[in-house]
């Protein structure tokens, strides 16, 4: 069963909750944190909680939000096993789980449209990866 958890810091913790709001109609989303965007947090801290829960089975899927979306796909990448993509389209989302088996996708909240993001999760979170020529280049990550 596909799990999909999702965690922001203070800068895209807006956006978090939207993308809670829209999704959990239709799916069971765990959320990471934080609960409240009263101070600073982090983000690696909570990049790295998402994804230890994303690298325990190859059908978990995260969703990661900050200010820019950088910080979280750099420290997010870290992770053994994480391939995680920045999606600012539909089309980028969609190409990022069909070509390079994406399993993080990460945002932006100050550069993306709230709108626009909830249709990359929304593509992201449909579509599966093609396998055939992608599977070579995956394994040379």
């Amino acid at each position: 069963m596909k799990k999909i958890f999702i965690a922001s810091d203070h800068g895209g913790f807006n956006l978090k909750k939207n993308i809670l709001k829209y999704f959990n109609k239709n799916y069971l989303i765990k959320d990471l944190g934080p609960k409240q965007n009263k101070k600073s947090v982090d983000y690696p801290d909570f990049a790295h909680k998402l994804c230890k829960q994303v690298a325990k089975n190859k059908n978990h899927v995260g969703i990661l939000v900050c200010g820019s979306g950088v910080g979280m796909s750099i420290a997010a990448n870290k992770n053994k096993g994480i391939r995680a993509a920045l999606c600012y389209s539909v089309k980028n989302a969609k190409l990022s789980r069909l070509h390079n088996d994406a399993n993080v996708i990460t945002l932006g909240e100050r550069l993306i449209k709230k709108t626009v993001a909830l249709k990359c999760v929304e593509s992201f979170l449909k579509t599966e990866f093609e396998g055939g020529r992608h599977i070579k280049r995956i394994k040379k990550i």
